[in-house]
């Protein structure tokens, strides 16, 4: 038979278009053909980013496609209550016609639809044409589970109909899996009410498809999360999806990336000492205030140590006076799994993005977390309590993180070699997944032989 011809579609952010660029990387190895359906917006930039490289004719095995997400271009798509809404009575009609189009068109016949989970309105978009569907979670084991159990929350009594937690403190999915905290319901930590109830109502549409999908996978390992992934039969373990750096093809190796990477970090981070730099980087949707701003270009100062900080291009907060910035390099964008593998990288400060998480495991490199919202609340949990490689920053009685603070935390952090060696010692367990016989690597073949069967 044909290779299998995958149509992927991932919600119109960084941090999920990454790990299904990773994913259809992989797939592509194995013999498949892609079709990546990014929005119009989400596509202006990846293609701007990628036209600054090179052309993308060796990348012809991935086809980037683009449909409407239904806003106006000066729309502010980080309102992501608009965003859903948009996404929901724009989206599934465009994707549908996309699909026919495709086939109309002479090109190889769709065979898969892999969505997003937070996508999941396309799996109906799939049944009504034939086609077989795959749930994605970019997220954890523990957010997907969460987001399956729904229903049960709300009949626990532990969330309302609108989603917002009934009490403080934790809770439980399941008596075999760790407890939560309920700031970790991340829907009700975004922005507002209003913005985080219409986020609710999206996610529970597109969770009610999950029964459309053969196969659940997600960017984790069974050692990472057992208790969970055994809570969640359907869901399996494909992680950790990475980038690959040995492609000589740099198209390729950026295809996805929003903005242009800045590669002279490496150049920069070859000159630094062994493990003595401060990582920085907070992801694509951080939005700092000038405070806090302040405080963390003031606290890079105080450390006294070299620091790589990634200040994206959208930033529009001003550097203090006072910041002299000597010892550290600051760029727009970087090679991230490539900078967190350097040897001068002591310690990864980070919002706790699932994505990074990942990569810094994956990496050995120990975590001072700061997260910013939706996941990455229960995720610095997770590396500070469960998984014990990193530290928190807390914020003082203003709501602040201090200068004094982050230089504290990460004094102890560089000092605490039972954090170093805990690290390096899951990096070598999340690295033997993705070997032949490991089990992430056993699951995308079963995954494989489905596809072609």
């Amino acid at each position: 038979m044909k290779n299998p011809n995958l149509l992927v579609v991932p919600f119109p952010v960084q941090g999920h278009v990454n790990p299904f660029m990773n994913f259809s990387q992989k797939m592509v190895e194995h013999g498949c053909k892609i079709s990546f359906v990014n929005t119009d917006v989400s596509h202006k930039r990846v293609m701007s980013s990628v036209g600054k490289q090179e052309s993308l004719e060796e990348s012809a095995t991935i086809k980037l496609v683009s449909i409407p997400d239904g806003l106006e271009a000066d729309d502010d798509r980080s309102d992501l209550g608009k965003l859903c809404d948009s996404i929901v009575s724009t989206m599934p009609s465009m994707l549908e016609k996309l699909i026919e189009d495709i086939h109309v068109n002479g090109g190889d016949r769709i065979t898969c639809i892999v969505a997003d989970v937070i996508m999941g309105w396309a799996l109906e978009v799939g049944r009504k044409l034939g086609i077989k569907g795959i749930f994605f979670c970019t997220a954890s084991a523990a957010m997907f589970a969460l987001k399956y159990n729904i229903p049960k929350l709300i009949q626990d009594g532990i969330i309302d109909s609108n989603g917002f937690p009934i009490t403080k403190g934790t809770f439980q999915i399941s008596p075999s899996m760790p407890s939560m905290e309920t700031e970790a319901i991340w829907w009700s930590n975004v922005y507002n009410p209003t913005t985080e109830k219409k986020i609710f109502k999206y996610l529970v549409h597109c969770m009610q498809n999950s029964n459309l999908a053969k196969w659940c996978i997600c960017n984790t390992t069974y050692e990472l999360e057992p208790s969970t992934l055994s809570c969640v039969p359907k869901l399996l373990p494909v992680g950790p999806l990475l980038r690959s750096y040995d492609n000589t093809n740099v198209t390729a190796r950026s295809l996805g990336q929003f903005w242009e990477e800045d590669h002279s970090c490496i150049d920069w981070l070859n000159q630094q000492p062994r493990s003595s730099v401060l990582y920085v980087a907070f992801g694509s949707f951080t939005l700092f205030d000038q405070n806090r701003f302040n405080e963390l270009a003031l606290g890079l100062d105080l450390i006294n140590r070299p620091f790589l900080w990634v200040v994206r291009q959208d930033n529009k907060m001003a550097f203090p006076n006072e910041f002299l910035g000597s010892k550290g390099k600051i760029v727009g964008w970087t090679p991230q799994l490539k900078v967190l593998n350097h040897p001068s990288i002591a310690c990864f400060l980070s919002h706790c993005g699932w994505n990074s998480i990942i990569e810094g495991l994956y990496s050995g490199v120990p975590f001072l977390c700061w997260p910013y919202f939706t996941d990455q609340f229960r995720n610095r949990n997770y590396i500070c309590n469960e998984l014990k490689v990193g530290l928190g920053l807390n914020s003082d009685e203003n709501g602040l993180v201090s200068r004094w603070e982050i230089k504290k935390k990460l004094d102890r952090l560089t000092s605490d070699e039972q954090i170093r060696t805990r690290s390096l010692e899951l990096k070598e367990t999340v690295m033997n997944n993705i070997a032949e016989g490991g089990g992430s690597s056993e699951n995308v073949g079963r995954l494989l032989s489905w596809l072609k069967s």
